[in-house]
């Protein structure tokens, strides 16, 4: 059975945009935030998606995406929202939707196994060639049932009640990744204390508080190597770590290799850079 892919980018938003509205989409829709939050249209509302979130629609919803300026800390007004985005159709996805109820809007672990895979569809997209453009079309079947297993995951790890206090502290830390936080701020922001917020996340996740914001940090790092402009010292400073060196020895002990040479050996392969703007495809609005 078919699982085509027809548009496949990286949107990186530096400034507030505005897309146009859509009464209805001809194929499927996946856009997952992989850094920062927007607005988009679900049920008839603009609702919040933060980092983590990914929208499906299916062919026939409606889709609008808001980009905004949001006040910081220091005063200053920031815009940063970064998603990949996925046009697709197909025999297999349709029978791939059929099969459950699909929230428009969901949660799920923002982790790097997932991350690599949106990467990897990307990549290969832009260089598809016959007979080797089915490569894309696989990895999205990959991404599709990664997204099912890490739901029947996350639900089966806890009971309703303790599920709700993880994912609460695991937004937590998705929405203050970049700064300096405490495990008692966590706790606090759930009314637990250090001890048993530190054991419940675990439980849930399986791996610790500042494991998790540390990859969190590391995933956007790599982003930002990828989409933006700015130097390695400064994606060092923006995602979260104290220091160049920091981050140079955090990066090299979790992926082998150092962040430079990452950078270089990725930027030479043929994949597209959609920077801050947003793609127009056959299947109509990206990011």
């Amino acid at each position: 059975m078919q699982c085509e892919v027809l548009t496949a980018g990286y949107s990186y938003h530096t400034k507030p945009f505005l897309s146009e509205a859509y009464p209805g989409l001809t194929h499927y829709l996946f856009r997952f935030q992989s850094e920062g939050r927007c607005k988009v249209l679900v049920d008839g509302t603009l609702r919040t998606v933060e980092t983590g979130d990914l929208l499906a629609l299916k062919p026939g919803d409606p889709y609008e995406l808001q980009v905004e300026a949001e006040t910081q800390a220091s005063g200053e007004s920031a815009v940063a929202s970064g998603d990949y985005y996925f046009f697709c159709r197909g025999e297999w996805l349709d029978q791939w939707w059929q099969e459950r109820t699909r929230p428009a809007l969901i949660s799920i672990p923002l982790h790097d196994d997932l991350l690599s895979i949106c990467r990897q569809i990307v990549l290969e997209h832009y260089r598809r060639k016959r007979p080797y453009k089915q490569i894309t079309d696989y990895y999205m079947r990959i991404f599709c049932l990664t997204v099912d297993r890490e739901m029947t995951a996350h639900s089966a790890r806890a009971d309703g009640g303790q599920s709700f206090l993880a994912q609460r502290m695991r937004n937590y830390v998705e929405e203050h990744a970049l700064e300096s936080f405490k495990l008692e701020d966590v706790a606090r922001n759930v009314g637990l204390s250090t001890s048993r917020a530190v054991h419940l996340f675990k439980a849930c996740f399986g791996q610790s508080i500042m494991q998790y914001a540390l990859r969190m940090r590391l995933s956007i790092a790599r982003e930002r190597m990828l989409y933006s402009p700015m130097s390695l010292e400064q994606i060092a400073e923006l995602s979260g770590f104290s220091s160049y060196s920091y981050f140079h020895r955090t990066f090299r002990a979790r992926y082998g290799i150092s962040p430079k040479r990452y950078q270089l050996e990725l930027l030479r392969q043929p994949a597209g850079r959609e920077g801050e703007t947003e793609g127009i495809g056959p299947a109509g609005p990206a990011g």
